[in-house]
């Protein structure tokens, strides 16, 4: 697709603005009538990864999936937006086994790990169904002539999007953390989509961004609404989908690119897999525990910089810290997107800032001790 002049006035669109309203309001009914679904939708404030003070909804998933609706539903009907409504409807629709089995173990708390993350995964295999997208290439020799063939490439794409799905659900642990990552890498994902003159999906992408807004306007920083595992999956389907379509609609990007963006939640995942499998006695890799760098910035950090504040408030003022680490890999995405081997680069980069940040603040030193040091 060509590249095009960006103009300031397309960053006030009336879709994504309807978007953010129909979350905020949304969002704010779902506080307002707590006392009337509290019952079964409250997220209560004990448990290991628990962070806050009070039981609290956590079904902010569906302010989101109304935004986007919303969005969808203003959006122009005319010729030229009917590649953006094709993407948002596949958002929409593809995402719905995503969002409805998260929102399920939100309200019964009986859904398993395993159960969502097949749900996840039959997202990325009913995004292929309706579009005929899939990733056909990673630009690896050997696994591109693989993909190649529709069965592997499918069943690839299906592992892809649960992966990053389950990798945001990992990372909302505090207010605003994942609403405000998502926001951070859907920024990215629209600026690289409009530099390459793929107006339909940095649009959507603007309307997505509207609906998240909306959510975390009440979200951070006090936490008056959580995302939920609905919340989570879905805004992580529609994020590894983007991330999907970005380079298969553009030739001139990487997936590395989109492997750049989405960095952080994933490494977040792999390094807590590692760390339960290999660095824990008897621990299963995905049994919950409180040792996520999140976790960690928040008794280092937020708890040291703010002693005198509230939980609450050092909830809240947690997630700016890693809102940080999240913009490095996204700026470096939109810097490099044009450089397979730059965007390696930041990408192996963005790896060793986390390892350094986690061994500072689990070990209190920059580089671990080994184990036959004393």
């Amino acid at each position: 697709m060509p590249n095009t002049p960006l103009f300031f006035t397309e960053l006030f669109r009336y879709d994504a603005f309807i978007a953010g309203v129909a979350s905020l309001i949304t969002s704010l009914l779902l506080v307002f009538t707590k006392n009337w679904h509290g019952s079964f939708s409250m997220d209560h404030n004990s448990g290991i990864q628990k962070m806050h003070t009070s039981p609290t909804p956590r079904i902010g998933g569906i302010g989101i999936a109304v935004g986007v609706l919303a969005g969808f539903a203003a959006s122009s009907h005319g010729i030229a937006a009917a590649e953006k409504r094709a993407i948002l409807s596949t958002i929409l629709l593809a995402g719905m086994p995503a969002f409805l089995f998260g929102l399920l173990e939100d309200v019964t708390k009986k859904v398993s790990v395993k159960t969502r993350l097949l749900a996840t995964m039959a997202s990325g295999v009913l995004g292929w169904g309706i579009t005929g997208t899939a990733i056909t290439h990673v630009d690896i020799p050997g696994l591109d002539f693989i993909l190649g063939f529709t069965v592997f490439s499918v069943i690839f794409t299906a592992f892809a999007v649960g992966g990053v799905a389950n990798s945001i659900n990992i990372i909302d642990g505090f207010n605003g953390l994942t609403a405000g990552t998502a926001l951070i890498m859907l920024a990215a994902f629209g600026i690289i989509s409009r530099h390459v003159g793929d107006i339909p999906l940095a649009f959507t992408c603007m309307i997505i961004s509207g609906a998240v807004m909306g959510f975390f306007l009440v979200n951070w920083p006090r936490g008056k609404l959580f995302l939920g595992d609905g919340g989570a999956y879905f805004l992580g389907f529609t994020l590894a989908w983007i991330a999907v379509l970005l380079p298969e609609r553009n030739s001139s990007i990487s997936p590395w690119t989109s492997l750049l963006i989405c960095s952080y939640p994933i490494i977040e995942v792999g390094f807590s897999i590692y760390r339960r499998k290999f660095l824990r006695e008897d621990a299963s890799a995905t049994q919950p525990d409180a040792v996520h760098l999140h976790t960690l910035a928040n008794k280092r950090w937020a708890k040291k910089i703010f002693p005198t504040f509230s939980k609450t408030a050092q909830n809240g003022l947690t997630s700016p810290f890693l809102w940080c680490y999240a913009l490095l890999p996204c700026v470096s995405a939109v810097i490099f997107h044009t450089n397979k081997w730059l965007t390696l680069a930041a990408l192996l980069f963005s790896l060793i800032i986390y390892l350094l940040m986690y061994s500072k603040l689990a070990f209190f030193r920059w580089i671990p001790k080994n184990k036959n040091e004393k």
